[in-house]
């Protein structure tokens, strides 16, 4: 759904940071801000703050940075409609409306949701009666106590055709409702009555990202069962390509300030992500019966960078885990990645906690292989490599898959990673001395160009955030304009990272934009050095923005521009010609020169 500018702009007035904020965070009130400690990580001194008037918050210790709605995505793994909707309804507004028809699909949804909350009664009902007896037995044998089964909502589906469908149709519902939830399947011969779906099962509830119960997983009591776990089939509120079991509650679990790990744990089944929440990595989930889909992958990455990928050491493990790598390789990003946590042989992660306890489950975890390993490790176990002809095979297949990485600055690093291991196992390198083992004048020309190509673009960068920070020094008015975005940026620049948490300080108390007392600020925070780093360039950030006659809206207007070639985004050439052409119209002719400087700067960094 598409919200308005205003709708956004009236909900965000209407619900202050704080309020939202404080469900999660312990606030305590300094002046004009409110201050608590971190919800991202675990901090024992307060950096986290929150600044009502100004409609944002900040955490030092994590660098994030934003407004209500980027804090629910943040905190409870919502998407952008799902925090709207959340703040709407604290703020008692209504959300756009949208087609009848889209009404009326949300409420036949709605109705189909709470047919399947009473077929978990059901089976929850079913698994502590004398039906449920075997059941109960196995999940005892599998060290799981009533209490754990009523906390994942677990039950049992009876080995009966008609049990779930008399229960329901009793309470009102209708075949055809049940059919569409998955629960009752409809024979090809339409004079047939539908039955049943599950039966003979342990049930395993599965929720959508919003905690709301769309579908079931059963595993069969039966050894001779057609398939073992059985999951709901497609339905208006289920694809299971989109969705993760325990997700809702493994997102939440992740956001608790005591959890330091870099993103979720994926295991392969339910009896699995059920062992290690209560082992105590509550921060797990599951796919279901498949292989993760690019959707999955994303809601990983919406809780955290790193999410750690759980296989089985033998070689049907490892296969999965290769089979993962080619779906994350197009959709790797800066800070976006997966590590693969490799079981000993034979055991899943239930197996190894029942049989060792959860230590041995966290070194595991503490082991687990990065992305770039584990994508070497599959090209070198394709053959062997004591020919030419097979090591030019790896060249090729390493080629071959960096063309899979999207990302220009990660397929880069990924290239020189995996040539330089390359190089040294089987290039000149590894065979100094031997005629035929050196590197050709074209891999030494094409390794030379990559390292200059490389080191232009730090410099470039190292130029742009030197530009985009010192403006702010030299025009602190800026920040009315392009505060946001500021705090947003990550300098690598030392100098720049250190004065970008001064002025975020300064602005976070300031009630009046002005130079002297900035510069102050900058004293007393004992930033002067990386201040006077930052003053050798005066002239040309001075340049950068226009000059001294610019105005306040044409150097928001560059300042934007430079932090748009920063983050890659190449801003439309148009747009800049056009703020090229207003900039010569207004600033005088002695400042020429600096105007000058202006665009060779911006090209350089645009080149």
């Amino acid at each position: 759904m598409k919200f308005g500018d205003n709708f956004l702009e009236e909900l965000k007035a209407r619900v202050r940071p704080s309020d939202v904020v404080g469900r999660h965070v312990k606030l305590k009130r300094q002046g004009r801000e409110f201050a608590g400690l971190s919800p991202f990580t675990n901090e024992r001194t307060p950096s986290f703050f929150v600044n009502d008037e100004k409609g944002f918050y900040h955490c030092f210790s994590s660098g994030k940075h934003g407004d209500a709605i980027s804090f629910l995505m943040e905190v409870e793994g919502l998407s952008f409609p799902e925090a709207v909707e959340t703040l709407a309804g604290m703020a008692g507004m209504e959300m756009p409306k949208a087609d009848p028809q889209a009404e009326a699909r949300a409420a036949r949804n709605k109705e189909t949701i709470s047919w399947m909350e009473r077929a978990q009664e059901f089976f929850e009902k079913t698994l502590y009666r004398t039906d449920g007896a075997a059941a109960r037995d196995y999940l005892t044998n599998r060290g799981l106590s009533k209490t754990a089964a009523k906390a994942f909502g677990m039950g049992f589906a009876p080995d009966n055709f008609s049990a779930l469908k008399d229960e329901l149709i009793a309470q009102g519902a209708m075949p055809a409702q049940l059919i569409e939830a998955g629960l009752l399947v409809e024979p090809e011969d339409r004079s047939r009555d539908p039955w049943d779906r599950f039966r003979d099962r342990i049930m395993f509830p599965i929720h959508d990202g919003r905690g709301r119960l769309v579908a079931f997983g059963g595993r069969a009591m039966a050894k001779d069962a057609k398939a073992k776990y059985l999951n709901s089939p497609e339905t208006p509120i289920f694809q299971k390509s989109k969705l993760l079991y325990n997700y809702h509650r493994a997102r939440r679990s992740f956001s608790d300030p005591q959890n330091s790990a870099r993103g979720l744990i994926v295991a392969e089944g339910y009896m699995d992500v059920i062992a290690l929440s209560r082992a105590g990595f509550t921060h797990a989930v599951a796919p279901m019966g498949t292989a993760l889909t690019e959707d999955q992958l994303e809601l990983l990455w919406r809780v955290g960078p790193e999410p750690i990928l759980c296989f089985d050491g033998d070689k049907a493990g490892i296969r999965a885990a290769f089979r993962s790598i080619e779906r994350a390789l197009p959709l790797l990003k800066p800070g976006q990645s997966i590590r693969f946590a490799m079981l000993p042989d034979g055991q899943d992660p239930d197996d190894l906690i029942r049989a060792s306890g959860p230590p041995a489950m966290q070194q595991v975890l503490d082991a687990a292989i990065p992305l770039v390993d584990m994508l070497w490790r599959r090209e070198v176990e394709i053959e062997r490599l004591d020919t030419p002809e097979a090591k030019a095979g790896l060249k090729s297949r390493l080629y071959k898959a960096l063309e899979e990485i999207k990302h220009g600055d990660v397929q880069a690093l990924y290239k020189t990673e995996l040539l330089a291991r390359f190089d040294a196992q089987f290039g000149w390198q590894a065979n100094r001395g031997k005629r035929t083992g050196g590197k050709n004048t074209g891999e030494i020309k094409a390794n030379k160009s990559m390292q200059i190509a490389s080191a232009q673009k730090l410099a470039s960068n190292m130029r742009a955030e030197t530009t985009l920070m010192g403006a702010i020094i030299e025009f602190p008015e800026l920040l009315e304009r392009v505060d946001e975005r500021l705090f947003e940026l990550q300098f690598t620049h030392a100098a720049c990272a250190a004065i970008q948490r001064g002025v975020l300080d300064w602005w976070r108390q300031t009630k009046a934009v002005e130079k002297t007392h900035l510069l102050t600020h900058i004293q007393e925070q004992g930033l002067e050095q990386d201040y006077r780093v930052l003053s050798r360039q005066r002239l040309l950030i001075r340049a950068g923005m226009g000059g001294t006659d610019a105005t306040l809206d044409e150097r928001a207007a560059l300042w934007n521009a430079q932090a748009d070639t920063l983050l890659g985004q190449n801003p439309h050439e148009a747009d800049l010609n056009d703020t090229r052409a207003r900039l010569v119209e207004t600033i005088s002719g002695d400042n020429s020169d600096g105007m000058h400087r202006a665009m060779r700067a911006s090209k350089e960094a645009r080149d």
